[in-house]
């Protein structure tokens, strides 16, 4: 077996864009480049961070960069107040660690097939209970797990770690961001922006695979430039900064105690929104007029109130860089005190805000309160609320040792339910994938295994609440996620054309070294696993980002050696067509790859031959820094 390329000795040459020192106003505002961009002598490669070289002691690609040094909190979880339980949870329990992470493969021990999902037998309705039998599929080998660029298991050591941690802090998976559209009362004022890669194909996920009418289209020249990147904000502690939405002329980013628009191209500083407190919920949504809504805290900690809580909702113009509207509003279950927020959402023109004591619902343009759900006397609340083309809702009732969850879909401008469905016993929380066709994900009596919080999707008729099918995914075998603490918070998967897909796990290439993967599909309405399937490429793995008509956007990550790409695959033939590679100098690639790796927390947006990749927590101890550097985001161009 002949070694693999190794890193180049010479140091980094050209630009990876001009590092943003921040202004004494806030951050934001580039400067000159220096010779170097990243400040480096053309005569000494930099040793230690990410840019130092990195040498493979063995034929296959180099380790992901471990977990960030000191956990944060989860998505939604507001910075200004003690860590509370998961939404899955009724109030007044302990906190429960989180299961954000993947779960070490056995040595020695066989792993199952890859490649194609399992779903029901041919002509067998439905079943609501758990623990149904699955359709069986020719077992292919497994290869084993290895350390390239993209392993998912951790280890038992670091397991332990993570568990005392998260008694501490929550600590989530979610982040990317991704691209749909609208509401139900407004879908023609719903911009092309979302999470979880959920947005619909051309027929709104109704039809078969359609494939094409797409908007992005292939540039003449794929391969693309570093653009610019921004410096973090400097903090004393963990920090949310969840939040960033792409305009047609800005790129707009959360950071600390305000939201900053960048020019899109340029990186330049455009505008600023000054907060009372930092954000601790960002809505993944925004109308056509691009507009969202945020959730914050009400002021600045202070040495006498470290924690404040994260009790106000207001609405932004991301067009003009105003803070549209502000308020706060008391708990469904009385008393003077506001209601705290873990989430927010957006469908149409209704925000909808969530927290462990119910929800409420505001008027986007107005601030109007729209409804607020009751806490029913059995203890029922709204754990927390999913937006987009439709509004959903997560409701949990029962006990902390018998929850009962049930998934309703909402008039936005009532909230009404429209229909509900009750999920199968041993699902303590469950994440809506998707409003419209809505799809639900949920870690069936703990049996996924892996952490990824998904052992199987629920493909459910909105209208009638009616349990259209049950899709079994093998967290040895698929590599989507949730997490137990958000509702909208699915990542790496995507669903249009009546589908759902969902990349393969991490397996051993046909090359000589390096991992691989695929992406594959189900059917939403008979939960058969399809004919669906785009390869990484040897050394690269892949995962979907988002919708684009019927085709699908996804990201490769690449091996040590080359930059990231951003691919569309025709939803009809699969076939896959290169948007943007991005360059393969270490400094740039080294930058990406700490922002892509499988422990770091982030959003990555993609349009027009743009690519922007940033984080959703910041610390004074994160790792992903050069020369003393770390970043916020990064930004990437095709010309």
């Amino acid at each position: 077996m002949t070694q693999p390329p190794q890193p180049p000795n010479e140091p980094p040459q050209g630009g990876f864009g001009a590092p943003q020192d921040p202004p004494p106003g806030g951050f934001g505002a580039p400067t000159p480049p220096p010779a170097d961009p990243f400040g480096k002598q053309p005569a000494t490669p930099p040793a230690g961070g990410f840019g130092a070289p990195q040498t493979p002691q063995t034929p296959q690609t180099p380790p992901p960069a471990g977990p960030p040094q000191q956990p944060g909190p989860g998505y939604g979880y507001p910075q200004g107040q003690p860590p509370q339980p998961g939404y899955g949870y009724p109030q007044g329990q302990p906190p429960q660690p989180g299961y954000g992470y993947p779960q070490a493969p056995v040595p020695g021990q066989p792993q199952q097939g890859y490649g194609f999902p399992q779903g029901l037998p041919p002509g067998q309705p439905p079943q609501q209970g758990y623990g149904y039998q699955t359709t069986p599929m020719q077992q292919q080998p497994y290869p084993p797990q290895q350390n390239g660029n993209g392993g998912k298991k951790f280890t038992t050591q670091m397991q332990i770690i993570v568990a005392a941690s998260v008694a501490v802090v929550l600590i989530v998976g979610a982040g990317i961001w991704f691209s749909s559209s609208g509401g139900d009362d407004g879908k023609k004022d719903e911009a092309s922006q979302s999470s979880g890669g959920t947005t619909e194909g051309k027929d709104g996920g109704q039809g078969g695979a359609g494939g094409g009418g797409g908007k992005e289209k292939a540039p003449a020249d794929p391969k693309s430039k570093a653009a610019f990147q921004l410096l973090e904000p400097k903090v004393k502690d963990v920090t949310k900064v969840d939040g960033s939405w792409l305009t047609d002329k800005a790129y707009v980013k959360t950071g600390l105690n305000e939201i900053v628009g960048y020019d899109a191209v340029k990186g330049t500083k455009l505008w600023s929104i000054p907060l009372a407190g930092q954000v601790c919920a960002a809505s993944r949504h925004m109308s056509k007029d691009y507009k969202t809504a945020i959730a914050f805290e009400v002021g600045k900690p202070t040495k006498a109130e470290k924690y404040q809580p994260c009790n106000q909702v207001g609405a932004i113009d991301l067009n003009t860089g105003k803070l549209m509207w502000s308020k706060s509003v008391t708990a469904a279950t009385g008393g003077d005190e506001p209601l705290r927020y873990k989430e927010i959402t957006l469908s149409g023109t209704t925000v909808a805000a969530a927290g462990t004591e119910g929800g409420a619902a505001f008027d986007l343009n107005t601030g109007a309160e729209r409804w607020k759900p009751k806490v029913s006397a059995d203890g029922c609340y709204d754990a927390g609320y999913a937006g987009g083309e439709a509004l959903a809702v997560v409701r949990t009732c029962g006990t902390y040792d018998d929850p009962q969850l049930v998934i309703q879909a909402l008039n936005p401008t009532t909230g009404a339910p429209l229909s509900s469905y009750k999920m199968p016993p041993g699902v303590d929380y469950a994440s809506i994938v998707s409003t419209k066709p809505l799809v639900v994900a949920a870690d069936v009596g703990d049996t996924a295994g892996d952490g990824s919080g998904i052992s199987d999707f629920f493909s459910i008729d909105a209208s009638t609440g009616k349990l259209l099918t049950r899709i079994a995914a093998d967290g040895e075998k698929y590599a989507a996620r949730c997490t137990s603490t958000e509702v909208e918070s699915c990542q790496r998967l995507a669903v249009g054309n009546n589908r759902i897909y969902v990349p393969t796990e991490d397996h051993e290439g046909t090359g000589e070294y390096g991992d691989t993967n695929e992406i594959v599909s189900f059917d939403l309405t008979t939960g058969k696993p399809t004919s669906d399937r785009a390869d990484a490429g040897d050394r690269y793995t892949v995962f979907p980002l988002r919708m684009d008509g019927g085709n699908i956007i996804a990201y490769k990550t690449p091996p040590y050696d080359k930059g990231g790409q951003i691919i569309s695959i025709d939803g009809a033939t699969f076939k896959q067509t290169v948007l943007m590679e991005n360059p393969s100098e270490r400094s740039v690639r080294e930058a990406e790859s700490s922002f892509s790796g499988d422990y770091s927390e982030i959003e990555m947006l993609y349009s027009a031959g743009r690519l922007y990749i940033s984080q959703t927590m910041i610390s004074a101890m994160n790792g992903s820094s050069l020369n003393g550097k770390e970043y916020l985001a990064v930004a990437f161009g095709t010309s």
